[in-house]
């Protein structure tokens, strides 16, 4: 499937759902994919992708945006916190702050910069054990203790188990962000793109949909 679909498709969701066009940010999942794809991508309009890793990040993207200083970069896997200072350094975003210690780096790097990508506090909607995130009953302790770093994390992000019906999901997600005050809704990817922006995602990340199959790694 065509970006030009993919966006069609997120405009016609849009639409269904009332909302007012361009008032979702598709991030184009460019992890593992070759240059030649991403390149194409860049070249077809797209500015926002979704990237895993910080050393293929730090690798691939430099130069891009020297030729597309419009790009913007924002981190969508799992963030060592060994390797925070070099990710504030490459992404606009951080989709997956998901513990303590993370907040902690972080917080002392914006602190030293003046300034800090934007943030995404990462709940694990589904409880699952083997899965990042901060557990539902403690978002609101976690977000009052990032605040008290100064930290001022925009959104939530959400991986709803697989095989499930993602709707209860997302609609946590949201019914927590209402009740924080959190703007950003960063949920759903290729195959509930659509469901998510009905239940008010600002981020999808699109991956497979967009390149096809991701080569291995």
């Amino acid at each position: 499937m065509s970006l030009v679909e993919i966006r069609n498709r997120v405009a016609s969701a849009l639409a269904a759902a009332g909302r007012a066009p361009g008032s979702v940010t598709l991030l184009a999942v460019s992890k593992l994919q070759p240059d030649a794809k991403v390149l194409q991508a860049l070249q077809a309009g797209q500015h926002s992708f979704g990237e895993n890793y910080v050393q293929e990040t730090a690798a691939k993207w430099p130069a891009f945006r020297e030729q597309f200083p419009e790009a913007q970069v924002h981190m969508i896997g799992p963030l060592q916190t060994n390797k925070a200072k070099q990710a504030v350094d490459l992404f606009d975003a951080i989709h997956t702050l998901d513990r303590a210690s993370l907040a902690e780096k972080l917080a002392k790097l914006a602190q030293a910069r003046g300034q800090s990508p934007a943030l995404f506090v990462q709940v694990n909607t589904g409880e699952e054990p083997q899965k990042a995130g901060i557990l539902p009953a403690g978002l609101e302790t976690f977000l009052k203790d990032c605040r008290g770093m100064d930290l001022k994390p925009q959104g939530l992000m959400c991986i709803p188990p697989d095989g499930v019906d993602p709707r209860p999901h997302f609609q946590m997600l949201a019914d927590m962000a209402a009740r924080h005050g959190l703007t950003g809704l960063s949920m759903g990817m290729s195959s509930d793109f659509e469901v998510a922006i009905a239940m008010g995602a600002t981020h999808v990340r699109v991956g497979s949909a967009i390149f096809g199959a991701r080569p291995q790694a």
